[in-house]
């Protein structure tokens, strides 16, 4: 039996009548990050989605740290060890920074106030911009730092497997950037990563390996630093915008 943590093999996936995955099959090695490129509606939130039981396959099998999940609800998927980033970042307005830290870290209440807290305090040492608004409320953020927050918000759950889906959505430059610091920061700790953008410039820097979807369907998948190289996997499958230096909206 594989190993891996994720193992997405020959997936269909329908919305009623309307098919959004064909024959799709995605897998994540411990330890890697591995990154879902594509456009809008190309597949890719449906594949994260997938892997958090958010959607059931109609064909095929979705394996997450060795349990098969069909028919699991999204928080048995998460007990398995399972943190989520969701697009839209969802961080709880009305709560400071310190109290969304500690709600990240809800299912380890049992080890104690004083662990959780020396937690949130590495938590900042990755996410350092949240230092200062520590007891702020999360909904007087911008957008980026709310972003870090969700980030920092998942990884005190200390996932085996983390689950981001679009990182880098409405952000500006300079935000996109220290977020891929983040993410790299995250993989540098051994965290098994599972993004999906739709830019692929810093995603491709920091990805392992990469799947690109069109469609629904798998274009084409290989290492990452390869993909980012390959000229016209650039043309015919990212697009040359995707590789611009300003791919999204200031916040």
């Amino acid at each position: 039996m594989s190993d891996d943590v994720v193992t997405i093999d020959h997936v269909d996936i329908f919305y009623g009548s309307v098919q959004a995955l064909f024959d799709v099959s995605v897998r994540v090695a411990p330890g890697e990050t591995v990154a879902v490129l594509g456009g809008n509606a190309s597949g890719k939130s449906t594949t994260i989605k997938t892997v958090l039981g958010l959607v059931q396959a109609r064909r095929g099998s979705v394996r997450v740290l060795g349990r098969d999940i069909r028919g699991l609800a999204t928080s048995q998927v998460a007990a398995l060890g399972v943190g989520s980033i969701p697009e839209g970042r969802r961080v709880f307005p009305e709560m400071t920074v310190h109290e969304n830290l500690l709600m990240g870290a809800y299912l380890r209440r049992n080890e104690g106030r004083r662990q959780l807290e020396q937690d949130a305090e590495e938590a900042l040492a990755l996410f350092p911009d949240l230092r200062a608004r520590f007891g702020q409320l999360a909904g007087t953020l911008s957008g980026g730092e709310q972003q870090m927050l969700a980030m920092a918000r998942a990884w005190m759950r200390h996932p085996q497997l983390l689950c981001i889906d679009e990182p880098s959505m409405g952000l500006s430059p300079r935000f996109v950037e220290r977020i891929y610091e983040a993410i790299a920061g995250l993989k540098a700790r051994g965290v098994t990563i599972l993004m999906v953008e739709q830019s692929a410039t810093m995603a491709l820097a920091v990805a392992d390996r990469a799947y690109v979807l069109r469609s629904g369907h798998i274009a084409v998948e290989g290492e990452a630093a390869a993909l980012a190289n390959d000229p016209s996997i650039r043309r015919a499958y990212l697009g040359e915008r995707a590789f611009t230096e300003k791919e999204t909206d200031h916040v």
